[in-house]
C-alpha cells in the first residue's frame, strides 16, 4: 500500500511539475515578445535593496497599516508553510511519515505549534479579506474591469487558502489522535500535541482507527495535492505576483518616475541637426514604430509589469482622472496588456510567430479616451505595491498617437509646436521669455 502512495505521490508531482514548466515557459515566451530594456550596471546595488524593502519586506504594504498587516501574515504564512511542504514533499517520495520528527525532536513540536498558529492568522486574515471584499464591499475593488473573473478569481484563492488550512489541522488532529492510540507509524511529536487542531480532536475522537488513518491521509493528500495544484492556479491568476513580485521590482524604473524614454535613433538626428556630436558607434537603430500600438511595442519590462499586476485596484483609487469620473483606470491598463499578450501568445502557437490577428493592444483593448485622461501625475506608480508603472505603458501608447496618427488634441498640438519652435509650450521666442520683469521697479 505505501509503495503504490508513493508511485502516485511521484506521478502527481511529475504532473504538477509538467504543468508548471509549460505554463511557465508560455509566459516567460509571451513577457520577451517585448523590446530588450538597458540597464545600468551600476545600478545593481540599489536594485536589490529596492527588492528587498518592496517585495520582500512589503514596504508600501503599510501605507494602509490593518491590510498591510492581514496581507503580511498570508504572505509569512505562505513562507513558513512550505517548510512544512517540504517534509510533506518528502514523506511522499521516501514513504515516511513525519521525517524531521526524528531528528529535530522537541523543536521540531516548537515549529509544527508555530506553523499551526500562523496557519490561524492566515485563515482569519483570509475571512475579513473576503468580509472586505463581499459585504462591506471596497468600492476600489467594484470597478467596472473586476466584474465577472477577477472578483470571482480573488474569492477562489482566499477560499481556496481556507480549505487548505482545514485540511492541515484536520491532518494533524487525526494524527495527534492516533499517536494517543499508539498506531503504528504515527509517532509522538510532543508532549503538549497541536496547539491549534487539538481543540478539533473531540470531532474526531469517536472515530474508528481505520476511519480515522483513512481521514489523516486524505487530509494529507489534500492538503499537499492542494498546494501543488495552487502552484499551477496561480500562473492563471492575479496571484502570479507571488513569484513575479521579485523579478518586478528588481527591474522597476529607479529614475525619477514618469521621465520618459528617449528614442535613440531619434535623439541623434535631433543632435545632428542642432550641430552636437554623437556616438557613431555601435549598430544603428531601425526607427519602426514611434511608440507603442501592440504588446510588441512595449518593453519586456512592461509586459512583465502587466503580468505581476495584483489587481488590488491601489493604483485606481489614487489616480485623479478615475476619481473625476474619467474612464482611465491604471489597474484596467495593467490587466488588457496583460490580455493581449496571452492573446497573441496563442496565436503564435496556434498559427506561427508571423501571425496577424488583425487586433491590437491599442484600440481593441485601450481606447484613445483613456490614454487623453492621464495627467501623468504618477500617482499610480507611487501607489502600486510591487513597483508596477502603468505610466510607462500609458506614455508609449500616447507616444503613438501622437507620432504615428497625429491624433492628439488641437491643444495639444499648438504646444507641440511650440515646443519645437521656442523651446517652450509658450508661443514668444526664448528671447522674449523675460519680457515681464522689464517693468518691474525694485522698491527702495
Amino acid at each position: 500500500m505505501q509503495i503504490i502512495q508513493q508511485v502516485l505521490f511521484v506521478v502527481a508531482l511529475g504532473a504538477i511539475g509538467y504543468l508548471l514548466f509549460k505554463r511557465g515557459s508560455f509566459i516567460w515566451r509571451n513577457i520577451t515578445l517585448g523590446k530588450d530594456v538597458k540597464l545600468n550596471p551600476e545600478e545593481k546595488s540599489e536594485r536589490l535593496k529596492t527588492t528587498m524593502l518592496i517585495a520582500f519586506g512589503q514596504k508600501k504594504m503599510f501605507a494602509r497599516p490593518m491590510v498591510g498587516f492581514m496581507h503580511f501574515m498570508i504572505y509569512a504564512g505562505f513562507l513558513l508553510i512550505n517548510i512544512e511542504v517540504l517534509e510533506i514533499v518528502l514523506d511522499g517520495l521516501l514513504g515516511t511519515h513525519r521525517l524531521f520528527s526524528s531528528t529535530l525532536g522537541e523543536f521540531y513540536s516548537f515549529l509544527i505549534n508555530f506553523f499551526e498558529v500562523v496557519a490561524l492568522l492566515v485563515v482569519i486574515s483570509c475571512v475579513l479579506f473576503l468580509v472586505r471584499r463581499n459585504i462591506l464591499r471596497i468600492a476600489r475593488f467594484h470597478k467596472p474591469e473586476m466584474k465577472g473573473w477577477p472578483t470571482s478569481d480573488a474569492n477562489i484563492i482566499l477560499i481556496w487558502e481556507i480549505a487548505l488550512m482545514f485540511a492541515l489541522y484536520t491532518m494533524n488532529a487525526t494524527d495527534s489522535i492516533l499517536q494517543s492510540r499508539g498506531i503504528a507509524h504515527y509517532p509522538v511529536v510532543g508532549p503538549d500535541g497541536f496547539a491549534v487542531s487539538q481543540f478539533l480532536i473531540p470531532i474526531y475522537n469517536g472515530l474508528s482507527d481505520s476511519a480515522l488513518v483513512a481521514l489523516e491521509r486524505s487530509a494529507w493528500w489534500v492538503h499537499i495535492i492542494g498546494i501543488l495544484s495552487f502552484a499551477v492556479y496561480i500562473t492563471y491568476s492575479k496571484h502570479l505576483h507571488i513569484f513575479l513580485a521579485f523579478p518586478n521590482t528588481y527591474y522597476s524604473k529607479l529614475r525619477p518616475k514618469g521621465e520618459m524614454d528617449n528614442m535613440d535613433a531619434v535623439t541623434k538626428e535631433v543632435k545632428i541637426m542642432l550641430g552636437e556630436p554623437v556616438d557613431e558607434s555601435g549598430e544603428e537603430e531601425e526607427v519602426g514604430t514611434f511608440g507603442a500600438k501592440d504588446v510588441k511595442d512595449l518593453s519586456w519590462v512592461n509586459i512583465m509589469n502587466a503580468y505581476s499586476c495584483t489587481e488590488c485596484g491601489r493604483c485606481t483609487s489614487e489616480c485623479p482622472a478615475n476619481i473625476t469620473g474619467k474612464k482611465l483606470s491604471p489597474r484596467k491598463i495593467m490587466m488588457d496588456t496583460r490580455d493581449r499578450a496571452e492573446e497573441v501568445g496563442h496565436n503564435i502557437d496556434k498559427h506561427g510567430a508571423d501571425h496577424e490577428d488583425g487586433k491590437s493592444l491599442y484600440g481593441d483593448h485601450i481606447t484613445k479616451e483613456e490614454l487623453m485622461a492621464c495627467t501623468s501625475c504618477n500617482a499610480c506608480t507611487q501607489a502600486c505595491p510591487v513597483n508596477i508603472d502603468p505610466l510607462s505603458i500609458i506614455l508609449e501608447m500616447r507616444r503613438y498617437v501622437a507620432m504615428e496618427e497625429s491624433g492628439t488634441p488641437m491643444e495639444w498640438n499648438a504646444m507641440f509646436q511650440n515646443i519645437e519652435n521656442n523651446q517652450a509650450p509658450w508661443a514668444f521666442p526664448p528671447t522674449d521669455r523675460f519680457k515681464w520683469a522689464d517693468d518691474l521697479k525694485v522698491k527702495e
